[in-house]
């Protein structure tokens, strides 16, 4: 991803196969802009319908909605939190036999794992319905030994401020179709044609990564496995720390690949912790740690409103119970003990006040 020589050009290269696993890659503003690129390359455009992830952030869905199309939410998998390949298939099933196929389906590697690749590729073949990845959250991950990012047509990177690596902003789409690429980068400088004036024979957009970011994305590029590392790090410690604590899970890792752990998410059953998932998150806050719920599902959100959902409750459930922890590369050991101590203070409280109501239930009837 290096800068471009020219700042009316987009930053573009060859995109490192150790790194990525693909051949080509266009550096551009924003995920977004990746995942909105994307679905024009695709050709999405209104009256379509996108079949999408429902546990991820707005971002993956929005551009759906920018190409005047509709998503179609699918549940997630409670074995991995990614979209559910069983669901895609009953409900790629079920538009086949309505004669609307979808135009595309966009799967997000949700914090940092790559979804079920094997059966979501081979749905989307037996379909013939082409797959975007999103893996905005997962550079670095990997799936049966391929890295994040080689699966689907193409796929989008994010390296906004709080991802595993950033260049302040920017994103990057990437492909092994040099076509695709190469009509990305012409859209991405409002597709400005070959000509000695400015002309412009269709509708492009300002998507272009600045040189100074390219740049900055780079030297960013150099330290991916140690951030993979001290990410890997920070999850392994919670869970050591945390493992004595009744009701905590953690978001599964799935044995199909490696986990880049962007952030270490957990679970958080109110009944036998003592305590909920928005008073451990408050805990937090009064010790000035800054701690989020897991993604709110899109089909939950009132701008999706309206919009079709397949599957249950799985992404709904983990949005109730489910906490992002402080994962910061940075973190110090001291760092992640302060966190530790809260979580076990919590949980100790809590269970000193159960075992108060108890007593003086009992001596309510002597």
């Amino acid at each position: 991803m290096p800068a471009s020589s020219s700042s009316g050009s987009t930053p573009h290269s060859r995109c490192d196969r150790a790194l990525v696993g693909v051949a080509h890659a266009a550096a551009v503003s924003s995920g977004t802009a990746a995942l909105h690129l994307a679905l024009q390359l695709l050709g999405v455009g209104r009256g379509d319908t996108v079949l999408c992830s429902t546990l991820t952030f707005c971002a993956s869905a929005n551009p759906i909605v920018y190409q005047g199309a509709a998503p179609v939410f699918i549940d997630a998998d409670p074995a991995t939190w990614n979209m559910d390949p069983n669901l895609l298939r009953d409900e790629l099933k079920e538009r086949k036999q309505r004669g609307k196929l979808p135009k595309a389906v966009m799967c997000v590697d949700l914090y940092g794992q790559c979804a079920d690749y094997d059966p979501i590729l081979a749905i989307c073949a037996e379909y013939d319905v082409p797959l975007i990845e999103d893996g905005a959250e997962a550079l670095g991950a990997s799936y049966r030994g391929r890295m994040a990012g080689a699966f689907g047509r193409c796929a989008a990177f994010s390296f906004n401020g709080n991802k595993i690596i950033t260049a302040s902003g920017g994103g990057m789409l990437v492909s092994d179709d040099p076509r695709l690429i190469e009509r990305a980068r012409f859209l991405a400088t409002q597709a400005r044609d070959p000509a000695p004036h400015y002309q412009h024979s269709v509708i492009g957009n300002n998507y272009r990564m600045s040189n100074i970011l390219a740049a900055v994305g780079r030297g960013q590029l150099r330290v991916l496995h140690e951030r993979v590392a001290a990410r890997r790090r920070i999850y392994d410690a919670y869970r050591n720390a945390l493992a004595d604590l009744p009701g905590i899970a953690f978001m599964p890792q799935a044995a199909y690949g490696l986990s880049n752990c962007w952030l270490t998410c957990i679970t958080i059953d109110p009944e036998a912790f003592g305590a909920s998932r928005l008073e451990v998150q408050r805990a937090l806050d009064v010790d000035n740690i800054e701690s989020r719920p897991v993604w709110k599902p899109l089909h939950l959100q009132p701008v999706f409103a309206g919009c079709a959902y397949r599957g249950g409750n799985v992404a709904s459930d983990l949005f109730e119970h489910g906490l992002c922890l402080p994962s910061g590369s940075a973190m110090t050991d001291d760092d992640l003990q302060r966190v530790i101590d809260i979580l076990h203070a919590v949980h100790t409280k809590a269970t000193a006040s159960a075992d108060s109501r108890k007593q003086l239930g009992a001596l309510a009837l002597t």
